[in-house]
């Protein structure tokens, strides 16, 4: 792959108490395209997203976005990335409008710049009606797409997606399906985590599955049905992960310093 907008080498998350969340994970994403990264519950791919976008350190490994390596052009790489993150968190104080325009201020947008992209977002995600409404009034649907849009204002190159759908009905499913695909066909990179098999078939062009930190195999799903000799993306899931509920707890335990003394 030639210039990848995703280039991420060796990487590797491992906590003090031992426990590799992350074990030398390497892979590319080329720009344009819709890339799932699939894995079951402490398999390391929500660590992964997270030091892709820098919330959480690498312990070692490259991370490129759009020629920057994130260790040495942090802001640039921010300048380039958009992040919705799976549980939603909006001030409910405040209405859409008057927050999209705090992202972009914060962006250093020109004002008409700003103007211009909350008209067009709340246009994309279907909000213009209640932009001026209180976001602790909106449904779980509603705040789910008003999120998508808070990480699209300031225009970035590359999307990060942490399970979008989750807790969401069919309608308002596919409502965030025709949203991303209208995005990516205007040349958007977009990186997502779902446990929807559906949704990652539906949407992504080629897939990730990663189990135990690492990555056990990718594709597209044509060639992952192939060479996993299977029927459905479900079926290759389930062949390539294993139970991994133990590292899961590990995982959460090395994460959280107060997990031992809730536990006892």
């Amino acid at each position: 792959m030639s210039d990848p907008i995703i280039d991420v080498r060796d990487l590797y998350k491992e906590y003090p108490s031992g426990t590799k969340a992350v074990n030398g994970v390497t892979f590319s994403v080329k720009k344009g395209e819709f890339f799932g990264f699939l894995g079951p519950n402490g398999a390391g791919k929500s660590t992964t997203m997270n030091m892709l976008v820098n919330l959480v350190k690498k312990t070692r490994g490259t991370i490129t976005i759009d020629g920057f390596q994130i260790d040495e052009n942090p802001d640039e790489v921010y300048k380039r990335v958009g992040f919705a993150m799976q549980e939603v968190g909006l001030d409910e104080t405040a209405t859409a409008r008057e927050m999209l325009q705090l992202h972009g201020r914060l962006y250093h947008m020109p004002k008409r710049e700003i103007d211009e992209q909350i008209a067009r977002l709340l246009k994309l995600v279907e909000l213009e009606k209640v932009a001026d409404r209180y976001t602790s009034t909106y449904s779980g649907g509603m705040r789910r797409r008003f999120d998508l849009a808070l990480a699209l204002m300031h225009k970035p190159s590359v999307l990060f997606l942490d399970e979008p759908t989750t807790g969401l009905d069919p309608h308002a499913r596919q409502l965030i399906w025709s949203h991303l695909r209208e995005l990516n066909r205007e040349g958007m990179t977009i990186f997502l985590t779902t446990h929807f098999m559906d949704e990652a078939e539906a949407l992504c062009e080629r897939i990730c599955i990663m189990d135990a930190g690492k990555i056990v195999t990718e594709g597209t799903v044509p060639e992952l049905l192939e060479k996993h000799s299977a029927k459905t993306l479900e079926q290759v899931f389930l062949s390539t992960t294993g139970s991994n509920l133990g590292n899961e707890e590990a995982n959460l335990n090395a994460s959280d310093p107060y997990a031992r003394n809730r536990k006892s």
